[in-house]
């Protein structure tokens, strides 16, 4: 599996961008897939290549999740915002509805 990061373009040259990531890391980024880039723009990227511009708005939730995904592999409690409904957040008929199950009422 392949987890898309959002990054923040701090330089751009022809075909590339440096970028920083969200521990503060920075490394150049392949942009031949996306239309050109400019400092400050978000980029998603999978195995140092852009694929698509986010907004600054979509980069934040998506590296809420990825901070959730991080406290739930260490074993902490995850107690932050994902980008997306948790299923301990969803009602049983939400997860019947997901499942293509219907939904009984009764104690299983």
């Amino acid at each position: 599996m392949c987890i898309g990061l959002p990054l923040h373009v701090l330089a751009v040259r022809p075909g590339a961008a440096l970028c920083r990531d969200r521990h503060g890391e920075q490394r150049w980024i392949d942009t031949a897939l996306v239309d050109s880039c400019a400092p400050g723009d978000w980029l998603l990227v999978f195995i140092d290549a852009a694929r698509e511009h986010l907004s600054a708005e979509r980069a934040a939730e998506i590296d809420a999740t990825l901070a959730l995904l991080d406290a739930a592999l260490q074993g902490e409690s995850a107690d932050g915002q994902a980008a997306f409904a948790l299923p301990s957040a969803m009602s049983a008929e939400h997860l019947a509805s997901l499942l293509g199950q219907p939904h009984s009422k009764e104690p299983l």
